[in-house]
C-alpha cells in the first residue's frame, strides 16, 4: 500500500474540511496538489468521490469507483461507490446497481452498508420481501440500532418504515 507523505496527508485533510464547508472546488484543488504518484492512493481516490457525490456529477463518481476498483479491489468501498453511481448516470439505475452490487455481498460478508443498500435496492425495485431479507442481514452484520437509525431515515425504504418501526 502507498504512503501518502505528511504534505499529501495535509492537502487531504484540508479536502475533507472544504468539502464539510461545502466548498467542493477547493476540496478538489487540495487533491489536485497531491504528489501525480499518490492520486491512485486509496485515501485520495475516496475523498475525490465524495466531491463527485457531493456535485451529483455521477460520470465523474463511476470513473473514480473505477480506479478504486482496479487500484484496490479488496476494498469494499469502490465496489460500493461503482453501484451508487450507477444508479445514478444516465442510462443506469437500479437494477445496475443492484447487478453491480449483487456479487460483493459474497466478498465483503461483514460490510453492513452492502446488505443496507441491497435492500434499498430491492425495496425500490418492489421486491420487498428480498429487501426484508437484506435488511435483517445488515441488521445482523452491523446491529439493529445502527440500521434501524438509517433505515428510518432512508426514503430508499419508505415501504418498509411501518416494520422498521416495529423492530
Amino acid at each position: 500500500m502507498q504512503v501518502l507523505e505528511p504534505s499529501d496527508i495535509h492537502r487531504l485533510n484540508a479536502a475533507h474540511g472544504w468539502l464539510g464547508l461545502n466548498s467542493p472546488a477547493d476540496a478538489r484543488a487540495e487533491l489536485d496538489a497531491i504528489a501525480p504518484a499518490q492520486q491512485s492512493h486509496p485515501a485520495v481516490l475516496e475523498t475525490r468521490w465524495m466531491i463527485c457525490a457531493h456535485e451529483e456529477n455521477w460520470d465523474d463518481a463511476l470513473l473514480v469507483a473505477e480506479l478504486e476498483l482496479n487500484n484496490v479491489p479488496e476494498n469494499s468501498s469502490g465496489w460500493l461507490h461503482r453501484a451508487y453511481a450507477l444508479r445514478r448516470v444516465d442510462g443506469g439505475g437500479l437494477v445496475q446497481a443492484w447487478d453491480a452490487l449483487l456479487p460483493t455481498a459474497e466478498k465483503f460478508p461483514t460490510e453492513p452498508v452492502i446488505a443496507y443498500n441491497l435492500a434499498c435496492y430491492a425495496c425500490q425495485l418492489n421486491q420487498l420481501e428480498t429487501a426484508r431479507s437484506w435488511l435483517h442481514s445488515a441488521v445482523k452484520i452491523g446491529g439493529k440500532e445502527a440500521i434501524q437509525k438509517m433505515a428510518r431515515a432512508d426514503d430508499d425504504l419508505k415501504p418498509l418504515w411501518p416494520e422498521i418501526e416495529r423492530w
